[in-house]
């Protein structure tokens, strides 16, 4: 991949049968209004539009009717998708907090979780892939972690967390294949976005991380999501456009 900090006129073309095409981010999040916005910036799209649970329609990734109201609802736009993002995340709250150690596991806990990680980008994919186009570049990226990565745990705890993001990588795997066969040159990808000052990330920002804003992140994914192709479909990468170990 060349340096993830290309300028946006460096970026690959994403062709939609030579329409610009629609950048849609789902989740809007800290991670995902920043996008957007640096969606927009980039110029490389015809329309930029985010959905979450309070936008029209409304977007809940833990609903899988409305996630298909929303995928109905994109599909009658008419600029044709070229690049889907899915920013939504769960790593604390009412449910619990991420386990330091398997005494701390809860059911409860872990539904949320997987519910909000892999279950819900899994319907994502259902209800959404099939509206890319069959020719030419378009990406899907979705948004993992590091501590998914079962090849760069080191440190253990973050059971339910570790494994939803695990899980979500395979699904991404395997969503590239299938995505493959419709068209070639699409592109399927799961992201690591660095530690980012959001209310998911802020209780655990611990000094000497390089947490950063936003809006600084949401540059550098879209810097490595201008530069990705083909041969770089079911990959797992960081902010900087690096490989990151299953």
């Amino acid at each position: 991949m060349t340096s993830p900090h290309a300028a946006p006129n460096d970026a690959i073309p994403l062709s939609t049968g030579g329409a610009p095409g629609l950048a849609l981010v789902l989740g809007t999040g800290g991670i995902g209004t920043a996008l957007v916005s640096a969606l927009q910036a980039s110029g490389q799209f015809a329309e930029v539009l985010a959905l979450g649970r309070a936008t029209t329609p409304g977007f809940n990734v833990t609903e899988e009717d409305s996630i298909a109201q929303a995928a109905a609802w994109v599909a009658a736009r008419p600029q044709p998708l070229a690049l889907l993002v899915l920013a939504t995340g769960f790593l604390h709250g009412e449910s619990g907090q991420p386990e330091r150690s398997w005494a701390h596991l809860t059911p409860a806990y872990l539904q949320e979780v997987l519910a909000v990680n892999t279950i819900g980008p899994a319907l994502v994919m259902k209800h959404f892939l099939p509206l890319l186009p069959r020719q030419g570049r378009c990406v899907a990226a979705f948004l993992s972690a590091r501590v998914g990565s079962i090849g760069d745990n080191a440190l253990g705890g973050w059971y339910g967390y570790r494994a939803s993001k695990a899980a979500l990588n395979q699904l991404v795997k395997t969503a590239s294949v299938e995505l493959a066969r419709r068209n070639k040159q699409a592109v399927c990808v799961a992201l690591h976005p660095g530690t980012v000052d959001t209310g998911l990330s802020q209780p655990f920002a611990k000094t000497g991380l390089n947490v950063r804003p936003p809006a600084e992140a949401a540059r550098a994914l879209w810097s490595v999501l201008s530069q990705l192709d083909a041969q770089h479909t079911g990959g797992f990468f960081d902010h900087l456009g690096q490989p990151v170990p299953w």
